[in-house]
């Protein structure tokens, strides 16, 4: 039971910070939507290094792991919103939004983690 705290808690304020950044980052004027894009990214970037810190001497609790990578990442990062606005660059024809947004997000997702991993070491 308190592992389900500690994702719950975590996954709460990730939420609510990437509700913050898209609030303020995505714009309504060319649809794009950047806010998204930051958070997956800066999303990326921290797991990289709370699972880097986490294999490196056991460096951080399983509660804290579950607390920082499950819950808070997963609650700050999201799948369904980054699918949702490539349905709507589809939709609209936008193609090439569509190709740069999708091809960056994970491209440039990968690096991070990749990235956050190699700062650990």
């Amino acid at each position: 039971m308190k592992h389900l705290l500690f994702v719950f808690l975590g996954g709460g304020f990730g939420s609510v910070l990437r509700f913050i950044i898209g609030k303020y980052l995505n714009s309504s004027e060319t649809g794009i939507p950047y806010g998204t894009f930051a958070a997956n990214i800066l999303g990326s970037l921290l797991i990289g290094i709370i699972l880097g810190l986490a294999a490196k001497n056991d460096s951080l609790t399983q509660n804290q792991t579950l607390l920082l990578a499950t819950g808070f990442c997963g609650g700050f990062t999201t799948f369904s919103t980054f699918a949702y606005e490539n349905h709507v660059f589809l939709k609209s024809g936008d193609f090439t939004s569509f190709a740069i947004y999708t091809i960056a997000s994970f491209i440039i997702g990968f690096l991070a983690v990749f990235a956050g991993m190699y700062l650990v070491k």
